[in-house]
C-alpha cells in the first residue's frame, strides 16, 4: 500500500514539474515578438541610398571652393590694362577670394582677353522731292508750221549727317588652377550703364557671374555631403 502511494506521489510530482516547464516555455515565447521574415521589398527599403555623384561641371565648380588666392594675369587686347585694374577691384569687392599682386602666392589665375573700344558712328540722311515734266507738239496746215511746248520742274533736297561717339568693352576670361585645369570661364560685354562706363560695367558683370558660380558650388557641396536617409526595416 505504501509502495503504491509512493509511486502515485512521484507520478504527480513529475507531472507538476513537466507542466511547470511547459508553462515557462510558453511564457518566454509570448514575451518576445516573433521576427518578421525579410522580404525583397524590406531588403531594398533597408538598404541606405547611395550618395549623390556630382557631374563633371559640378566637380569643376566644387574646386572653386578650394581656391583661396587669385592672381589676375595681364590680359590681351586693346585697352586691356584698364579693364584688368577694374577686374581686380570688382573681384576684391566681391570678397570670395584674396586678390594678390604676387602670382607666387596665388593658387588660381584669371586669364584671358579684353577689348576697350572707343569709336565714332557716322550716319547720313537725305530727303528730297524732285518733279520734272515737259511736253511738245507740232502741226502742219497748208504749208504752215505750228509748234507748242511746255515744261515745268520742282526740286527740293535736304541732307543731314550725324556723328555719335560710342564706347564698348568685351571680356573673355577663365579661372585656371596651378596644374593648368580650367574650372570656370565667362564672356561678357557692355556698352556702358547708368553712372558707369563700359569697362567698369563689364568688370562688375564678370565678378557677379563668378559669385553666382561660387554660390552654386556651395549648393552642390551640400547636396553631395548630405547623409542618405536610412529607413529601418
Amino acid at each position: 500500500m505504501r509502495t503504491k502511494q509512493r509511486m502515485t506521489g512521484w507520478t504527480i510530482a513529475r507531472g507538476l514539474l513537466h507542466a511547470a516547464a511547459i508553462f515557462l516555455l510558453c511564457s518566454a515565447s509570448f514575451g518576445e515578438p516573433a521576427e518578421r521574415p525579410v522580404t525583397a521589398e524590406r531588403a531594398v527599403a533597408a538598404k541606405p541610398a547611395a550618395p549623390a555623384t556630382p557631374s563633371l561641371k559640378e566637380s569643376q565648380l566644387l574646386k572653386l571652393l578650394e581656391v583661396r588666392a587669385v592672381y589676375v594675369d595681364p590680359l590681351n587686347g586693346n585697352g586691356s590694362e584698364e579693364i584688368r585694374d577694374m577686374l581686380i577691384g570688382s573681384l576684391h569687392r566681391a570678397g570670395l577670394f584674396l586678390v594678390v599682386e604676387d602670382e607666387e602666392r596665388a593658387d588660381a589665375f584669371l586669364r584671358g582677353a579684353a577689348e576697350d573700344l572707343i569709336y565714332s558712328d557716322y550716319s547720313t540722311r537725305r530727303e528730297g522731292l524732285n518733279v520734272r515734266g515737259s511736253a511738245s507738239s507740232s502741226e502742219r496746215e497748208s504749208g504752215e508750221s505750228e509748234y507748242s511746248a511746255a515744261s515745268f520742274g520742282i526740286g527740293d533736297t535736304e541732307s543731314s549727317s550725324s556723328r555719335q561717339r560710342k564706347h564698348e568693352a568685351l571680356v573673355a576670361v577663365r579661372l585656371v588652377l596651378g596644374n593648368g585645369e580650367v574650372i570656370w570661364s565667362a564672356t561678357q560685354e557692355s556698352a556702358g550703364a547708368k553712372y558707369k562706363g563700359a569697362g567698369s560695367d563689364v568688370a562688375d558683370k564678370v565678378a557677379k557671374e563668378l559669385v553666382a558660380a561660387f554660390r552654386f558650388a556651395e549648393k552642390v557641396r551640400r547636396k553631395v555631403n548630405a547623409r542618405p536617409v536610412f529607413t529601418p526595416p
